[in-house]
């Protein structure tokens, strides 16, 4: 399997590429100013991706800056730079022919911190990413928390009703008070002659009074965000990143938390600018926070359910390999000729163990669907299969049709059936089958009615929310 991908961390003021090993090595990396116009954003990202791109890239993960709805791959709003309606997934997709994981850059940022560098170990975390903008990701038990859809937008708190206007609508959000830009703002308003965060905290140990309030009206609004932070949240620490989180997190060191109670370790962020590129990267291989996980689909139901319709479907949004009982059987079966019932259950046996067989010496963030009726064998072969396969997260989607669905599809496809498989004689065994089987429920489990049409968003979205939204 590919252990490579591209990383893309969209920011307001330069687009990062890099191509990054599952272990979150930069092996290449690009970058270029960003562009003001969102369509011209989407081609550079496109030429770079086309740049860095080679046969064993396992996928390109993007970061962008605003809200995002990851299960259903949508850019929902943005502040200094709005992507939104713009389906940079797709159009990636299409013009580079790798799978695209879309997220907020914020939490691909906080991926990486989580997996290599100041928040590794921690399971609940908090992180601000301080630069043109302010973003924010949450990490609850070691995967990036989306609530409904974006949770995370903690550059969106509000401190001060009467403050500036931000871009999100509102008035006084920290991101107008301790952004790179509000930075700006306050050393113009205060007339220094410091062109960089560094002169003024020069200026400030040399007594400047001007200098000490600029570092105080910057930092001030960000610790009655972090307080609130911590009264809401209480993550076991909260990263400070992106260019200017590390001069934060030193601008915070005069200004202690007023209550007792709110009090968890504030850090700077280790991985700079290279957090975002290398996040992006790591979220093709698997899990947010620690080791990668593999997980597998289930696509469960008896015989003519939809099954491989849906498996199909699956493979094409997701990019997951598909693994079916009938494709790893038939060959069997064509080079064999007719067999009986006895053998034909023989093979499918074998053929059930290959599967899970090629699945558990498959690498670690790998994800397989599996089309089969998984009830001709017992619910505790599976679930050691499940186990020797060291499987992480299970969804199972249960294609339910009523019987004499069932039986009809599976007669009017006979004459389409390898010899060896049942015949005429099964469809009746078949409707009673259809009418009484039940999903194997060795994870979550998600049924399908497969008498409608499928509703693939409503699909992804959930397989997406039983891995974590991986």
């Amino acid at each position: 399997m590919p252990d490579i991908a591209i990383g893309v961390d969209i920011g307001g003021t330069n687009i990062r590429a890099a191509l990054v090993s599952d272990r979150g090595e930069i092996l290449t990396k690009l970058s270029e100013r960003t562009p003001t116009d969102p369509l011209q954003v989407l081609e550079r990202v496109i030429a770079m991706a086309r740049q860095l791109d080679r046969p064993d890239v396992a996928g390109i993960g993007l970061g962008i800056p605003g809200r995002v709805d990851v299960a259903n791959r949508e850019i929902l709003s943005g502040g200094i730079l709005n992507l939104a309606g713009l389906n940079f997934a797709e159009r990636i997709e299409a013009a580079i022919g790798k799978r695209v994981v879309v997220e907020n850059d914020c939490s691909m940022a906080l991926i990486a911190e989580m997996r290599i560098g100041g928040a590794k170990g921690y399971r609940n975390v908090a992180m601000l990413t301080i630069g043109t903008g302010i973003g924010g990701a949450v990490a609850h038990a070691g995967s990036i928390y989306h609530g409904h859809r974006a949770a995370g937008q903690l550059g969106h708190i509000c401190v001060s009703q009467d403050g500036p206007p931000c871009p999100c609508g509102r008035r006084g959000c920290v991101e107008t008070f301790s952004s790179g830009t509000a930075l700006r703002r306050h050393i113009a308003e205060a007339g220094l002659s410091a062109a960089t965060v560094g002169e003024v905290f020069d200026l400030a140990a040399a007594g400047n009074d001007d200098a000490r309030r600029v570092l105080r009206q910057w930092a001030a609004p960000l610790r009655a965000a972090l307080d609130n932070i911590a009264a809401t949240m209480d993550p076991e620490v909260i990263l400070l990143g992106g260019g200017l989180g590390c001069d934060a997190a030193r601008a915070l060191a005069d200004l202690p938390a007023v209550a007792p109670w709110f009090c968890p370790a504030i850090l700077p962020a280790k991985l700079a600018d290279d957090a975002g590129v290398i996040g992006a990267g790591l979220s093709i291989f698997g899990n947010a926070g620690g080791a990668a996980e593999k997980h597998v689909v289930l696509v469960n139901g008896v015989p003519a359910s939809g099954k491989s319709r849906l498996a199909k479907a699956l493979s094409e949004r997701t990019g997951w390999p598909i693994l079916s009982l009938d494709g790893i059987k038939n060959p069997f079966l064509q080079h064999i000729g007719p067999v009986d019932r006895d053998f034909n259950r023989t093979l499918g046996k074998a053929s059930y163990q290959a599967i899970w067989s090629f699945i558990a010496d498959a690498p670690a963030s790998s994800t397989f669907i599996v089309d089969a009726w998984f009830g001709f064998q017992p619910k505790a072969q599976l679930e050691a299969y499940i186990a020797d396969a060291k499987i992480a997260r299970v969804a199972e989607l249960w294609c339910k049709v009523p019987g004499t669905v069932a039986g009809e599809r599976y007669a009017s496809r006979l004459k389409d059936r390898l010899p060896g498989h049942p015949g005429a004689e099964y469809v009746q065994e078949l409707v009673a089958l259809a009418d009484r089987a039940e999903p194997m429920s060795c994870g979550a489990v998600m049924t399908i009615d497969q008498t409608k049409e499928l509703d693939m968003d409503a699909v992804v979205a959930w397989v997406s929310q039983v891995f974590g939204g991986s």
